[in-house]
């Protein structure tokens, strides 16, 4: 029997506001001492009242407009019991039956890949979105030791600085059916949220994380097969991996006639496997019921309106506007506003420099060679817009080639020093006298009068073997195309 693959997401983003959701507890505490950033609210003490915080509202709302959602006008806080070691509580401030977002979609291209069914190359996927609501996270968990069993610890340290601290998850409909498909949604909606400016979305420090719902069922049924839910994803090429497994897994199971048990797991990148964590709990497992200590919220048609028209450009908005005000291709675009960062960085070396095609060339062709090499992201190089900008001037000038160019581009990563610098350090500067090269073209024609006879009998490659001997005595310092300008000139 052939299956198809049905995923859902929950996608968690930690908010970049200066205080926690329900206290004035500060956000900025990675890297510093457990359990240093926490006070009677958001370690639950007796006694102790939370207060919501506004920003993150706000900030709620901005990710559902961008998303096509509806924004609630009444909408509330609830709370959620469950008992883990990481809620200082023993329940979550969440929300349930009114969030503050419901509805909306994505669309996302998978260009170059076939729809399953389909002969036809590319197509879009449109991923609906359940609900956009508002909670706070947890504390995090340590496990220290081997207790023996795959994925074991012999205990676990607890920390509560990021307990409380304001957290989206954004639920999809189960509209993705292939690990690329999730891969590609995940991203954009990373790429989308970071426009925003609502948080760093930064995976290693876990401020935006990803599950999956996986389920399979017989082609063309209707009926939603028994899920599994997979945690523990921390990178794109995690979530795509895990997926991969995950289906695998299942449909071994269910060709083999056995059940699919509806659980949560865990992915272990170190043995590419999932592995089972506990039983998936359904909402009545909870026990929701509204937060006593927080009044619902009304939010106003004037306010919501007035939100919108602060909303940024978001990333499909700027990749046309990437085509149309830089004439760039439909591709470059693409790549160029993947991510925020690298649109910016675009965006600023277009302001200096009136060539987009060629810096969009350098951007994705020697700098992301770079920067994949070194596993650097683009803000944190050294190579600035205008260490960019003052190498392409330095081409255009003739002062040096772009052979050259590559050189002092890599010297540039490594050192950070300006363009100018290297060019005048190494003694690299290109000779562009006219005077100059003629007289080693005469040379090189004197000395290589086969080759001259060759050109002339209508063999071509004569003339690259010509240019080659004057760019050897001039040690690959002369201008090319000067070069090749005087030689065919002589030539004729």
């Amino acid at each position: 029997m052939n299956y198809e693959v049905v995923i859902g997401l929950e996608i968690h983003v930690e908010l970049d506001t200066v205080s926690k959701m329900f206290c004035g507890c500060s956000t900025k505490f990675f890297g510093e001492k457990p359990n240093t950033f926490t006070c009677p609210v958001c370690l639950g003490m007796p006694g102790s009242l939370p207060v919501a915080n506004e920003k993150a509202i706000e900030c709620t709302a901005k990710i559902g407009l961008a998303l096509n959602s509806k924004i609630a006008s009444f909408t509330k806080f609830d709370r959620k019991n469950y008992f883990y070691p990481d809620m200082p509580k023993d329940y979550q401030i969440s929300q349930y039956d009114l969030p503050i977002c419901e509805g909306g979609y994505v669309d996302i291209e998978m260009e170059g890949l076939a729809l399953e069914g389909s002969g036809s190359r590319g197509y879009t996927r449109r991923v609906g979105i359940t609900r956009v609501h508002l909670e706070e996270d947890t504390g995090k968990l340590t496990h220290i030791g081997e207790s023996g069993r795959i994925g074991g610890a012999d205990y676990s340290l607890v920390d509560f600085n990021r307990a409380g601290v304001p957290l989206v998850e954004i639920v999809t409909e189960p509209d993705i059916r292939t690990p690329d498909e999730a891969k590609i949604f995940v991203q954009k909606l990373k790429n989308i949220i970071e426009h925003l400016g609502v948080s760093d979305c930064d995976m290693e420090e876990g401020s935006f994380r990803c599950d999956a719902n996986i389920s399979l069922r017989p082609m063309g049924s209707k009926e939603l097969g028994t899920k599994s839910e997979v945690k523990n994803m921390n990178s794109f090429r995690a979530i795509q991996r895990a997926l991969v497994y995950e289906i695998e897994r299942q449909r071994e199971l269910l060709r083999a006639d056995e059940r699919v048990i509806q659980e949560t797991r865990h992915w272990d990148a170190a043995n590419n496997v999932t592995m089972s964590l506990r039983s998936k709990e359904e909402a009545h497992d909870y026990r929701y019921f509204p937060e006593p200590d927080l009044v619902p919220m009304e939010l106003s048609g004037e306010w919501i309106e007035d939100l919108k028209n602060t909303l940024p450009e978001l990333p499909d908005a700027r990749k046309k506007r990437f085509v149309e005000a830089y004439g760039l291709s439909v591709y470059d675009a693409e790549l160029l506003t993947s991510s925020k960062t690298m649109g910016d960085y675009f965006e600023e070396c277009a302001r200096a420099y009136n060539d987009a095609k060629k810096i969009s060339n350098w951007i994705m062709g020697e700098f992301s060679m770079h920067l994949n090499a070194t596993n650097l992201k683009i803000e944190e190089s050294a190579v600035t817009p205008k260490h960019l900008v003052q190498l392409l001037r330095l081409i255009d000038k003739g002062q040096i080639s772009g052979k050259m160019a590559k050189d002092v581009f890599k010297e540039m990563f490594e050192s950070g020093k300006l363009p100018k610098i290297i060019v005048e350090e190494r003694g690299l500067s290109q000779i562009s006298d006219e005077d100059a090269i003629e007289k080693i073209v005469d040379m090189v024609l004197e000395e290589n009068k086969k080759a001259v006879e060759e050109y002339g009998s209508g063999k071509d490659r004569a003339l690259g073997f010509l240019v080659g001997q004057v760019m050897r005595l001039t040690k690959g310092s002369a201008n090319p195309q000067l070069v090749n300008e005087i030689l065919r000139k002589k030539l004729t």
